[in-house]
């Protein structure tokens, strides 16, 4: 017997696979405990239909984030900060320093792990940080820490 399969099932699958599993431990075992549901065309249709929306919905956010790499490459953030005699920062400047600027400057929202620094910024002078927006999808930042 062909089944969908509601939950993951150890032995059997993940969520949404289909599955040819006996008879009987699909009337025993899966159906009264909804793990699985008979794989007729009405369950393979809506399958069919959130695997669209699913794939829909990646391609708008991976648009989204090829948009938002563009915006940023020709940005410039200034982060004014003080420093003590000898021209060395107070502190450092940090993700969260770097994405309050980008928002309050230019309106522009990322969230502060995404923004990628090896060391923090503990100097002045120009700086390109790079900032991960998807998996494949990367933007370059400037920013500008000045007195």
């Amino acid at each position: 017997m062909k089944v969908v399969l509601l939950q993951d099932v150890k032995g059997q699958g993940k969520k949404d696979d289909i599955v040819n599993v006996s008879d009987g431990y699909a009337r025993n075992f899966l159906f009264p405990r909804k793990l699985a549901a008979e794989a007729d065309k009405k369950v393979l249709n809506d399958i069919k239909n959130k695997e669209a929306a699913k794939a829909r919905r990646i391609e708008l956010e991976k648009a989204a984030a090829r948009e938002t790499a563009e915006k940023l490459q020709s940005l410039l953030v200034k982060i004014p900060i003080q420093s003590g005699a000898d021209g060395k920062l107070y502190g450092s400047v940090t993700t969260k320093d770097i994405a309050e600027a980008l928002l309050a400057q230019h309106g522009v929202e990322v969230d502060r792990r995404k923004i990628v620094l090896d060391n923090p910024i503990k100097a002045y002078g120009t700086y390109t940080v790079d900032i991960k927006l998807y998996p494949e999808i990367a933007g370059k930042l400037n920013v500008l820490v000045c007195g």
